[in-house]
Formats: C-alpha cells, sequence, structure tokens
C-alpha cells in the first residue's frame, strides 16, 4: 500500500519510512503541512500519517482541508502532546485514529493495518480468491496450500489487485499505489512484473486468476 507520511521531525520521518518500506509499504514524506496538503490533495494515497505539530500549516487544519474537499483517505494522527483535548479534536476534525509520541514502530504498524482493514472492510489478515490464500501479516502467499516465493514488489502487486479484486486497474493506478512519487511512470515495469506473476501464480495451475483488459489494464477475478 502507499502511504504518505507527514512529519517535520526528519529523524523520525526517516526511521517510520525505512520501517513501512522493510514492511512493502511505498512511501512519500513532506517535511510540512503545505508540502503535505500538496501531496494529498494531488497524489492517491491508502492511508495519510498525519503529525499535529507542523510548520507552514498544522495537521488539524490540514485534515480539515481535506475533509471539506470529501478526501477520505484514512489519517492517523501523531502527536506529541498527550492532552485529550487534541485527540477529540483531532478524531472529531476527520482522523481515523491517533498515536501518541514517543510510540513503537510495532505498535505504529499494528494501528495502520487495523485502519486499512477497515477500509477495504477485510475481516481478517487472510485474503483469499478460489484457491489463492495470501496472510497480509506474514506476507505468505499459497495456492492449493503450496508456498509460493515473491519478491517484495511482486507481493506488493499481488495483494494490491486481491485487496481490488474482480476491478480493473490501470497500469497508472498500480504505479500509483505500488511505487512512490519519485517513479518513472512512463517505464513498462508493471506488464513486466505482472508476467513474472502470472509464472508464479497462475502457471501450473488450471484456473488463470490474473487477466488482462487490452489496452486498458489488470484484475484478479474470482
Amino acid at each position: 500500500m502507499r502511504v504518505l507520511l507527514i512529519e517535520d521531525e526528519k529523524t523520525l520521518a526517516e526511521l517510520i519510512k525505512s520501517g513501512l518500506e522493510d514492511e512493502n509499504y511505498s512511501v512519500d514524506v513532506a517535511y510540512d503541512g503545505e508540502e503535505g496538503l500538496y501531496f494529498a490533495e494531488n497524489e492517491p494515497f491508502d492511508i495519510i500519517i498525519l503529525d499535529i505539530m507542523l510548520p507552514k500549516l498544522n495537521g488539524i487544519e490540514l485534515l480539515k482541508r481535506l475533509r471539506m474537499q470529501n478526501n477520505k483517505t484514512p489519517v492517523l494522527l501523531l502527536t506529541a502532546k498527550s492532552d485529550i483535548e487534541d485527540k477529540v479534536l483531532g478524531l472529531n476534525s476527520g482522523a481515523d485514529d491517533y498515536l501518541t509520541k514517543p510510540f513503537s514502530f510495532d505498535e505504529l504498524l499494528a494501528r495502520i493495518k487495523a485502519i486499512l482493514r477497515r477500509n477495504y472492510n477485510i475481516a481478517d489478515n487472510i485474503l483469499k480468491i478460489d484457491n489463492l490464500e495470501i496472510n497480509m501479516s506474514t506476507h505468505e502467499v499459497k495456492r492449493n496450500n503450496i508456498l509460493i516465493e515473491l519478491t517484495a514488489k511482486e507481493y506488493a502487486l499481488l495483494e494490491f489487485l486481491a485487496i481490488n479484486k474482480n476491478k480493473l486497474l490501470t497500469r497508472t493506478e498500480i504505479t500509483e499505489h505500488i511505487y512512490n512519487y519519485d517513479f518513472d511512470n512512463d517505464s513498462n515495469v508493471v506488464d513486466v512484473m505482472i508476467t513474472r506473476l502470472r509464472k508464479k501464480i497462475d502457471k501450473g495451475f488450471g484456473k488463470k486468476l490474473i487477466t488482462t483488459v487490452r489496452g486498458a489494464g489488470y484484475m484478479i477475478k474470482e
């Protein structure tokens, strides 16, 4: 999934970014509220991690502007304040959850996963399509109970297709969700990755799950 992290403490931001990338998330970072608002308004994200105390535009005001624009991207607030009023204000302004600094990365990751499960209406961490099973916690992928080894980006692509099963995804939508802002969107990397993924997911199995819609994009069909 693609994450927007808006955090002005650069050391903390780099630690969070590195940790999330190790978990196969694609992460864009903004270091002030104005830059964060620009990213949020112009790029698609699955979740926004938003610090409250930001230069140029504070997190609460940024959040209010997004919700006024009907931007429904889930938001996890980070705050150094323990005052309950700040937490209530954030939740009333449209935040989905909050985390008070300092926090452990494991707790941050658990809250992100919980928000994404709710947003995509996933009851647990297991995605099932026909005889394909994807464990979103361990990143294990099985078909007919046979373990399939995937690279980090192959897994990210498969998970994104599976979460959006039976829905056509364009090449642009795919690259925007599994790569960050700096990625060259004119590359044919999606087509290459789909070919590699098909060899691992579909080859040798009777039913082909990954479908090409000629000239449009790809989908996984049940």
